[in-house]
Parts: C-alpha cells; sequence; structure tokens
C-alpha cells in the first residue's frame, strides 16, 4: 500500500479565470490571479491499495456515487497512466469549506488530493511541478500549492500552464477577505459548465477577454506599490465583468442571488461612508469582500445589521500545500 496525506487552502481570484481553451489539458482562455486563504481548506488522504478492485472516495465520511468517484478516478487514472501504477485507491476527503457553494472547494480538493497523491507514491515533485498536476483535476488548484497570492499564468501546452508566486514583500498579512454566506447549498449551474456554456455561446465574451490582461497587469502594479484601493477596484470591476458574461450566454443564466445583490449595493454603501472595501464572486451566490485588517471589524460591524453572526466569516492571507503525516489507523 501507498498512502498519503495533504492539506490545501481555498484560494479567492481577484482577476478570474473563465473559460477553457482545452478542456482535456484544462489549459485557460486567460491568466488569472489570486488570493490564498487561511479560513477554508481540504485535508485529503489517499492509498493506493492492492486489495480493492475499484476506486473508493469518501467526502466528509459519505461514501460517494459512482458520478462523484468517476471525476476522482479520472484524475487518478492520469497518475496511474504517468507511473504505470495498476492499484485503485481509496480517497478520503475532509472539506472544511461548503461543497459546490461557489466558495472554491474544488480549488483546495484538488490540490489536496495531487499533494497527497505526489506524497503516497513519493513523486518529489516540485511546487511548479505539483501544480501543473492540480491543474488537471481542477483548474484554480493550481493555485492552490501556493500561498499569498499566486497567478496563474495561461501558457499553451500542460509544460507551460502552471501557478507561480507573486513577490508582495507580505503584504497580503495586511489583508483580510470577508464571506458573506447568503446561500451554502449547491449550486444549480456547476462552474465547469457555466464556463463551458459561456465560453461557447455568450456574445459578451470576447469583451471579457479584451479587458481581462490589463486588469491582471494592474492587480500586478497594485500589489507591487501596495495600493489597496487600486487592488479592489480591479478586483471588483473584474469580478463584473466575468459575471456579465453569464447574463448574454445562450440560454442565460445568473450566479447572483436578491441576497448577493443586496451585499453588493451595502459595499458601496460603506464605501460612500468612508470605508474601503470591495466585493467580488465567484461561480455562486456568495460574496467575498476584499477589506484592510484594520478596517474588519467596523466592516463585520456595518454588515452586522443585515447579516447573522455565521454568515459573516473572516480570512486572512493563507499558507499553501502542507503534507501531513499518516496516523498508522488511517492507513486500515
Amino acid at each position: 500500500m501507498y498512502a498519503g496525506k495533504a492539506r490545501a487552502y481555498t484560494n479567492i481570484a481577484l482577476i478570474k479565470y473563465w473559460g477553457k481553451k482545452d478542456e482535456r489539458l484544462i489549459l485557460p482562455m486567460n491568466s488569472s490571479l489570486s488570493l490564498t486563504l487561511d479560513a477554508f481548506y481540504t485535508e485529503t488522504s489517499v492509498s493506493f491499495d492492492e486489495t480493492l478492485t475499484e476506486d473508493v472516495f469518501f467526502l466528509d465520511g459519505k461514501k460517494q456515487d459512482l458520478k462523484q468517484t468517476a471525476k476522482i478516478s479520472k484524475f487518478l487514472d492520469l497518475i496511474r497512466q504517468k507511473q504505470q501504477l495498476t492499484l485503485f485507491a481509496k480517497v478520503d476527503s475532509q472539506n472544511f469549506v461548503p461543497t459546490a457553494a461557489g466558495l472554491a472547494s474544488s480549488a483546495s480538493g484538488l490540490a489536496a488530493l495531487a499533494g497527497a497523491c505526489s506524497e503516497a507514491l513519493n513523486l518529489q515533485l516540485t511546487e511548479t511541478e505539483l501544480s501543473r498536476l492540480a491543474r488537471l483535476g481542477s483548474g484554480s488548484a493550481c493555485r492552490s500549492i501556493f500561498g499569498g497570492f499566486a497567478e496563474w499564468q495561461k501558457g499553451d501546452s500542460d509544460q507551460t500552464s502552471f501557478a507561480h508566486v507573486i513577490p508582495s514583500d507580505k503584504w497580503e498579512d495586511d489583508l483580510a477577505m470577508l464571506f458573506v454566506l447568503v446561500d451554502d447549498g449547491i449550486k444549480d449551474i456547476s462552474s465547469r459548465d457555466g464556463m463551458k456554456r459561456t465560453v461557447e455561446t455568450s456574445s459578451f465574451y470576447p469583451g471579457w477577454l479584451e479587458n481581462v490582461e490589463t486588469d491582471l497587469a494592474t492587480a500586478k502594479q497594485a500589489i507591487t506599490e501596495k495600493d489597496f484601493n487600486k487592488l479592489g477596484e480591479v478586483t471588483e470591476a473584474n469580478g463584473l465583468r466575468m459575471h456579465g458574461t453569464t447574463l448574454a450566454a445562450v440560454p442565460p443564466f445568473t450566479y447572483w442571488s436578491p441576497e448577493s445583490l443586496n451585499v453588493m449595493q451595502l459595499v458601496r454603501l460603506a464605501r460612500k461612508e468612508g470605508l474601503p472595501c470591495y466585493f467580488t464572486m465567484d461561480a455562486g451566490p456568495n460574496v467575498k469582500i476584499l477589506v484592510e485588517k484594520k478596517n474588519l471589524s467596523a466592516l463585520k460591524e456595518f454588515l452586522g445589521k443585515h447579516f447573522a453572526e455565521h454568515q459573516l466569516i473572516a480570512a486572512y492571507a493563507g499558507p499553501g500545500i502542507e503534507m501531513i503525516p499518516i496516523e498508522r489507523s488511517e492507513e486500515l
């Protein structure tokens, strides 16, 4: 038996990844930029075992059905093929983040699985190699290999598409992100399906591609200059543009809910009252608000008049992937 375990943290894209140019290799249409956070993470263990006759996948202690297991098996097949391995595996994953609710659980989940497989098989991958491997499971997972700010360079091949750290002189330690959980249920349209429909049918999509590289350059400049307002403004604008593309898809759809719109308006009101903060959203209804640590308490107090305490979760800059020693009882 070969066993390994890893913990990976979710990342939230400030400059979004939206669209694939290669579905098989998960090569993105555009480069993206994210901040890895400490509040949400996934721990995954994997055991390649000669006694197994098929892959088995447990999520939060519950055995998953054939459809969910097939997604994991597809990723494991890539590793088995590369390593000329024939063993099936047991994968046990625990999400400390609501699954499929737009909180990037696939990023932390597939990054953790990639790390656990690398550890189990003693692949001794570099961070770049691990980022490329994680990308094959879920595009945004390649960024969760790294802590702090990370850029996923789109590349044009398997070898050239991977994430790397953006030097920031630890400026991310001055920042926070407040999650406003308006809905922790499973989305009607997955990120993968929504992305594919948008690329293939949205008349707004070419406009997205025309602007995103400029947004990325602006965000990187803001990080270099430690300019919070510049970073916040481009983060908010980029997120709105991404979501705008879904409205022109065929058929049109949106990840926003009435509560999402309410949070956006409250953020604008907070700024008007002198509290610098900026919202972004991924493929789900929950809103993330970028704010400086020094203003986090004031923002929570402001939003606390409208939302329950459990709906407001603060996060700070998080670390990169971590390998976890396996207890003997976990190997059984």
